[in-house]
């Protein structure tokens, strides 16, 4: 399978595509100004004891205070608290490997027995804020790296479940047993398979180094600040999913280009050259037809093939996704053959709306009514193989009688929703637009304002193909005519994403004029 991942670094936020087969299979963003996302860790202050809910709400400098139920504060959160107020009061020494260790609180305890209003506690956030709720907390605290991940205040050797083979999950065991640190447990992720202990170690000292820099933050910061950030979203994906199965990464940001080569470059070395600068005058995304997938991908009708189709709709307790059959029907197989065929070919639509769109919760799938068992089962085994490449935690009941299926998948940040639909750049959403025989005069008298008025030295015209061919063919053609009167380089593109009439001005640095 060709794998892929394409960056789009050139806006105010970064979004990844995650392509296989070129196919889009899941789209994330990341906003420059998000500062609560998961894996950061915060040092709050609790607020308000809930002793109803077993639960404390704790300020983290979020409109909304943190919720934090006790079953997330983890059986060593009396260590931690202690450590915590050691190390901001500067008493003792900060190595944790010396620490002593208290009991660990009991599992159906109160949170009132733990926590009191207005202590001081480190969380980290397991959901960024949704809809009006703030965000989720844990004060477990974790350090996720390449290989491995850390965990202060445990001695506990955990491995991935993914890794099958009995013998390599022992050499692992092991092998992270000989270098662990005490007071510090580990998790060995599905990427350590087949690794050497050279490679988990200089992992482990990575994130030694970033729980010592927290530490010894935490005497000279205020109530409600972050004191570690998680890394940004596209080199935290790179991190969990990059391995030899992806063929190139390509990024349109020169910065962003050299970052990610030197972040692969920390535990790949030789692998940055998949990463590849586009420096192509057309959008990336649009040179490799994501737009186009997105469109078609995003909205309440989703199309398969041979006129089946999904009908997506969202409420707010679950999402219920909806298989039509639409007009496939084949005249050499009887109703229950078409209904299996249609059901299987939607179970791999499914899987991947899950992804593409992030969708969390309850989600249930109206298929098309099957009458036999064995098909039934069929649709099962196919749901659970095409949902083994979701990364999200999910669980998948089978088929009811009504052909209905549930599937509950973790949600931890905001669904990713797309509006598919677009304003009328003629018309504006009024219905009427100007006369077309103004059209060429009203981007002359533009272009005249942005030259003499705001003394542009150079101007992009971006237009649709149509209007770019009428700008510029023939060799005395309106552009050179514009060239002429402004005595001023002009640019025209084209671009198959504007509308007939849409057009747009870019200045010398490639910036959008907007008037």
């Amino acid at each position: 399978m060709n794998k892929e991942i394409l960056i789009d670094g050139s806006s105010s936020e970064v979004v990844i595509a995650l392509l296989e087969d070129k196919k889009l299979v899941e789209l994330h963003k990341e906003y420059n100004d998000n500062e609560y996302s998961v894996g950061d860790i915060y040092l709050g202050r609790v607020k308000k004891l809930i002793s109803g809910l077993n639960a404390a709400f704790v300020d983290v400098g979020y409109e909304k205070d943190a919720f934090l139920h006790y079953l997330d504060l983890g059986p060593q959160i009396t260590s931690c608290n202690k450590y915590i107020r050691n190390a901001i009061g500067g008493k003792g020494n900060n190595d944790l490997t010396t620490f002593n260790l208290e009991a660990d609180i009991p599992k159906n305890g109160k949170i009132n027995n733990v926590l009191h209003t207005g202590d001081k506690i480190l969380v980290r956030i397991a959901k960024e804020p949704i809809s009006a709720k703030g965000p989720r907390v844990t004060s477990e605290l974790s350090f996720p790296g390449r290989f491995i991940v850390l965990v202060p205040f445990s001695n506990k050797i955990s491995i991935s479940q993914k890794i099958k083979d009995n013998e390599e999950k022992n050499r692992l065991k092991r092998l992270v047993q000989s270098i662990r640190p005490n007071n510090f447990g580990i998790i060995v992720r599905t990427v350590a398979e087949n690794r050497k202990v050279a490679e988990l170690y200089a992992d482990l000292n990575a994130l030694l180094l970033k729980w010592n820099d927290m530490v010894a933050r935490l005497p000279s910061l205020q109530d409600t600040v972050k004191v570690h950030g998680e890394l940004g979203r596209s080199f935290t994906i790179l991190r969990d999913i990059l391995n030899e199965s992806y063929n190139n990464v390509y990024v349109n940001n020169p910065q962003m280009s050299e970052d990610i080569k030197g972040f692969i470059r920390t535990f790949a070395p030789g692998k940055e050259d998949i990463v590849k600068l586009h420096k192509g005058k057309v959008d990336i995304f649009e040179h490799y037809g994501i737009d186009k997938q997105i469109k078609s991908s995003f909205g309440k009708k989703v199309l398969i093939k041979n006129g089946s189709y999904l009908i997506v709709e969202h409420t707010e307790a679950f999402h219920v996704i909806d298989v039509n059959s639409g007009y496939q029907n084949s005249d050499e197989k009887n109703q229950e053959a078409n209904a299996l065929e249609v059901n299987m070919e939607a179970a791999s639509e499914v899987a991947r709306q899950l992804r593409l769109r992030d969708m969390g919760g309850i989600i249930v799938i109206d298929f098309i009514d099957m009458s036999q068992g064995l098909n039934r089962r069929k649709l099962y085994d196919r749901l659970r193989e095409v949902m083994q490449s979701d990364r999200a935690k999910h669980s998948i009941l089978p088929p009811s009688k009504f052909g209905l299926v549930q599937i509950t998948r973790q949600r931890v940040r905001p669904e990713t929703t797309i509006d598919v639909r677009e304003l009328c750049p003629i018309c504006a959403g009024t219905g009427k637009i100007k006369p077309n025989i103004l059209f060429v005069e009203d981007i002359k008298s533009q272009m005249q304002y942005l030259f003499r008025e705001q003394n542009e030295p150079k101007l992009t015209l971006m237009v649709s193909p149509f209007i770019h061919a009428y700008l510029t063919k023939g060799l005395f053609c309106l552009k050179w005519k514009w060239r002429m009167l402004f005595k001023r380089p002009i640019k025209v593109i084209s671009s198959s994403s504007y509308h007939f009439l849409e057009y747009r001005f870019f200045n010398a640095k490639g910036e959008e004029i907007h008037l």
